[in-house]
């Protein structure tokens, strides 16, 4: 069987790993005792949608989670976990 994908296939990839690496990165400005289980439940995320091929409902999750980690991005700065530390 071969699997053959589209431009918007390689797109819609690509945006799903700029959204995992974006949310490991911010990750790591959570505090030592939270961030392994946010680095956990972040990957369970991505897991549990791994063979999702719908492409509409991979954009809205992909919209989700950038908000969800525009939240805890904006947490985060209001904790004093900023970029830099």
């Amino acid at each position: 069987m071969v699997l053959s994908f589209g431009l918007q296939d390689f797109i819609l990839r690509a945006r799903v790993l700029k959204l995992y690496r974006q949310a490991l990165r911010t990750a790591r400005r959570a505090p030592g005792d939270a961030r392994a289980d946010l680095k956990q439940t972040m990957r369970q995320e991505m897991e549990n949608n791994r063979h999702c091929n719908d492409k509409q409902r991979i954009r809205f999750l992909i919209s989700e989670g950038l908000e969800r980690l525009k939240r805890l991005d904006e947490m985060l700065d209001m904790q004093g976990h900023s970029q830099w530390t």
